[in-house]
């Protein structure tokens, strides 16, 4: 008989460097290691997880770099929604997970696979965005996850692999790191203690960079184009770019505190240069170049976009109507934000743009009115005032 195929979406940690070698020799599988690559893994990192899914056992191992399909299909739309979720966290792993699971599915249909395995456990949100993906993309294939089934710790697996000639260090750490193009995520340590926040030495990016320095981010129809005037076609360089010139300041710390999809509370470290000082200038320049009614609406959808990503409903149908209203809002968000950067902080500075609603000739806020009277300014208030007029009227009895 045929073996059964099997994919594993492998990252090389310590859950799905297991789970390969566990279905390859307790169960049989003919395991094909999957990498989905968000641009997260440095080509050191890739090369060295190939050699060690065939050293596990896996029959082959694919790089699935959807770097690309990424930026244009989500990173570009939370820069268009300037979507921090609860104002805060830039949504880096959540999202990476969903294009991930999407590759992966598409991998197993291709090769005809009879089942897809993740290292997720069953305590996070992981497990649902790759097992929605899943029965989804992939409807009749079977979904294994050893590591949540079989209730398995840490020192479990590395026993198994060294008891079976693989000895990769996975020493627990007291961190967890997820890096992606988007931001990392940091885990463990003082985080699980509500009361206390990061050491410096939690960062994978240190602080080096003292003093400031101006940053002119240019964008076309919201999209960044430029950085302090050198233009950049490949969007992922750019963000690349100004996570260069910003983690170097410390830029991008914060702490996320937010209600998982199962329910409970969870907290996240992270340090996110390039996220936040994108979506900071691309909001500024937005306050410059959008009516007042644009920015309120389009708040209320982008909100509701980070909300469906996070909790693993991007396939909704609703979110290419959100995108839709988004790509259309960014019409005029032409022109370029100046930020001032220093160590652990950023402030704007101002904008250029031909779009700028600030300069009109009907007048200068708090300084010369240009488009009306003072006469046709005293109807308005009074105008305006006219329904609290009406209700105090009414009722002089109360006291505000």
């Amino acid at each position: 008989m045929d073996k059964k195929k099997v994919v594993v979406a492998y990252s090389g940690g310590l859950d799905t460097s297991f789970t390969v070698m566990y279905l390859t020799k307790e169960k049989g599988y003919e395991v094909y290691a999957a990498c989905a690559n968000t641009g997260g893994f440095s080509p050191e990192q890739l090369k060295k997880n190939e050699e060690n899914a065939y050293k596990l056992g896996a029959k082959k191992y694919i790089t699935l770099d959807v770097t690309q399909e990424y930026y244009e299909k989500s990173l570009k739309f939370m820069v268009f929604g300037n979507v921090l979720r609860n104002g805060t966290y830039p949504i880096s792993v959540s999202s990476e997970r969903i294009f991930q699971a999407l590759s992966i599915a598409r991998y197993a249909n291709e090769i005809k696979a009879d089942a897809i395995a993740h290292g997720s456990t069953g305590a996070g949100n992981d497990q649902i965005r790759f097992d929605m993906t899943f029965l989804v993309m992939a409807p009749g294939v079977e979904i294994i996850t050893l590591t949540r089934d079989m209730a398995l710790s840490r020192q479990q697996e590395i026993d198994y692999l060294n008891k079976n000639g693989f000895s990769a260090d996975f020493a627990k750490l007291k961190y967890s790191y997820n890096v992606g193009i988007w931001g990392t995520s940091i885990c463990g340590g003082e985080i699980l203690d509500s009361a206390q926040g990061l050491p410096e030495s939690a960062y994978l990016k240190q602080v080096t960079k003292h003093g400031s320095e101006q940053l002119r981010l240019e964008f076309k129809k919201g999209e960044l184009y430029a950085i302090n005037g050198e233009v950049f076609e490949d969007k992922i360089k750019a963000i690349q770019k100004v996570e260069e010139i910003g983690a170097p300041y410390g830029i991008g710390r914060d702490m996320h505190v937010g209600d998982t999809i199962i329910g409970i509370k969870g907290r996240v470290g992270f340090e996110a240069a390039a996220a936040l000082l994108i979506i900071g200038a691309h909001r500024f320049l937005e306050k410059y170049t959008l009516s007042k009614w644009q920015q309120y609406w389009k708040d209320q959808v982008a909100n509701w976009y980070g909300m469906f990503l996070h909790e693993s409903q991007y396939m909704e149908p609703v979110m290419r109507d959100i995108e839709a209203m988004l790509t259309e809002s960014q019409r005029n968000v032409d022109g370029t934000a100046i930020l001032e950067l220093r160590p652990l902080s950023f402030s704007t500075v101002g904008v250029e743009s031909k779009s700028d609603l600030v300069k009109t000739k009907f007048g200068e806020y708090g300084e010369m009115q240009k488009g009306w009277t003072a006469e046709d300014a005293k109807g308005f208030i009074k105008v305006t005032s006219t329904p609290l007029r009406v209700y105090y009227a009414n009722h002089k009895d109360e006291k505000i």
